[in-house]
C-alpha cells in the first residue's frame, strides 16, 4: 500500500474541505501530511522534517499547522509554528492529540482529522483572525510520503 491510498478520493476531499472552511475564520495554515511509516524514535522528529520539506515554516506569521500521521505505526503528531506555539495554551496541542485518538482507535481517521482541524481552526482564529489582504499561503490538499 502507498501512503496516498490510505484515504478515498471521496475522504480526501472532506478532509480538505473542512481544512478549508477552517482556513476561512483564520490567516493560519493547517496541512496534514500522511506517510507509512515514520523511522524515528519520536513521531514527532518526522513531524519537524516533513514540516521543513512542506516549507510550513515560510507562513508570514509563522502560523502554520501540520498534523502528520505515520499509517503503519499508529502514530501521529501536530506541531505548531513558532508563531502560533508562543501564543496558543501549553497542552493545547495534547488536547487536539487526545481528541483524535480517541477517533483513531475506532478506525475513525477522517472523523478524527476533521474533528481535530476544526478545533485548531477556533484556536487560530482566535489569534489570527482572517485579515482583508489574506491569502492562502500553502496549499490545502493533503501530502503524502513514503
Amino acid at each position: 500500500m502507498k501512503a496516498s491510498d490510505f484515504f478515498t478520493e471521496i475522504e480526501k476531499k472532506r478532509i480538505q474541505e473542512a481544512i478549508r472552511k477552517a482556513e476561512e475564520r483564520t490567516s493560519g495554515e493547517i496541512r496534514v501530511h500522511v506517510e507509512l511509516s515514520c523511522k524515528k524514535q519520536d513521531v514527532k522528529d518526522c513531524a519537524a522534517a516533513a514540516f521543513a520539506r512542506l516549507g510550513m515554516h515560510k507562513t508570514k506569521l509563522r502560523n502554520g499547522v501540520l498534523i502528520y500521521l505515520s499509517i503503519e505505526d499508529h502514530r501521529f503528531a501536530i506541531l505548531g509554528d513558532a508563531g502560533i506555539n508562543a501564543l496558543v495554551p501549553p497542552n493545547f496541542w495534547d488536547e487536539i492529540v487526545d481528541l483524535m485518538k480517541d477517533y483513531f482507535k475506532q478506525q475513525l481517521f477522517v472523523e478524527g482529522l476533521v474533528e481535530g482541524i476544526n478545533k485548531i481552526g477556533v484556536k487560530l482564529k482566535e489569534f489570527f483572525p482572517v485579515m482583508s489582504d489574506d491569502v492562502n499561503e500553502l496549499n490545502n490538499e493533503i501530502s503524502f510520503g513514503k
